[in-house]
């Protein structure tokens, strides 16, 4: 089995924080590569402000050059807009690999309005990275007053295979002060830089 960490996002623009997070999680969780899967829409942020699927994957890939990470727009080719059904497929498609879900302890803080969150959590592992600023507010979510009692200890990260689900672990590693939201502050026309793809049905496995 290919152990096969997944970082959700938008990746408007992808950034150094993304790429630490990853390298980091890989190291600790022991993973063959990470996917970064580019979201198509993300049904929890505003559409105004959102840069086109393209140019968004093309920074990620730029971003993910000379790493075990694989940009991807599969999202878009599966037809999926939200993470349950995103994992279910993807396991369905790639039965060799072992899959676990990588977020920041900002996500984990709005988990509970992701649709059936219950259900990713019963499906993959989950690997909760901090973020600082958001600790706080993640530890006090709805989610995690469910999930409180299904973590497990960072120091047995690599043995998340044989966990059985739900499994949250919470990593901590040097955060990476780099934000998205201050690059577009500074160059709202970031994506302009990027051309449209000839076509943008893109595979994790052809990324």
């Amino acid at each position: 089995m290919t152990r096969t960490g997944l970082l959700g996002g938008s990746f408007n623009p992808a950034h150094a924080g993304h790429r630490g997070i990853s390298l980091h999680a890989a190291r600790a969780l022991g993973l063959d590569e990470v996917w970064w899967l580019v979201s198509p829409g993300n049904p929890l942020k505003p559409v105004e402000g959102m840069a086109p699927l393209h140019a968004r994957l093309a920074s990620a890939r730029a971003m993910a050059r000379r790493a075990p990470i694989r940009a991807t727009a599969i999202e878009a080719r599966l037809g999926t807009r939200y993470t349950v059904d995103t994992v279910r497929a993807l396991a369905r498609r790639y039965p060799r690999r072992r899959f676990i879900w990588l977020m920041g302890a900002d996500n984990l803080a709005q988990f509970h309005k992701w649709r059936d969150w219950r259900g990713i959590a019963r499906h993959v592992a989950i690997a909760v990275v901090a973020r600082p600023g958001y600790d706080g507010a993640a530890h006090a979510s709805p989610a995690m007053g469910w999930l409180r009692r299904f973590v497990r200890p960072a120091g047995q990260a690599k043995n998340w295979t044989n966990w059985s689900l739900p499994a949250l672990v919470l990593l901590r590693f040097q955060p990476d002060p780099t934000s998205a939201t201050r690059i577009r502050a500074a160059d709202p026309a970031w994506h302009r830089q990027y051309r449209p793809l000839r076509s943008s049905r893109t595979t994790a496995s052809n990324p």
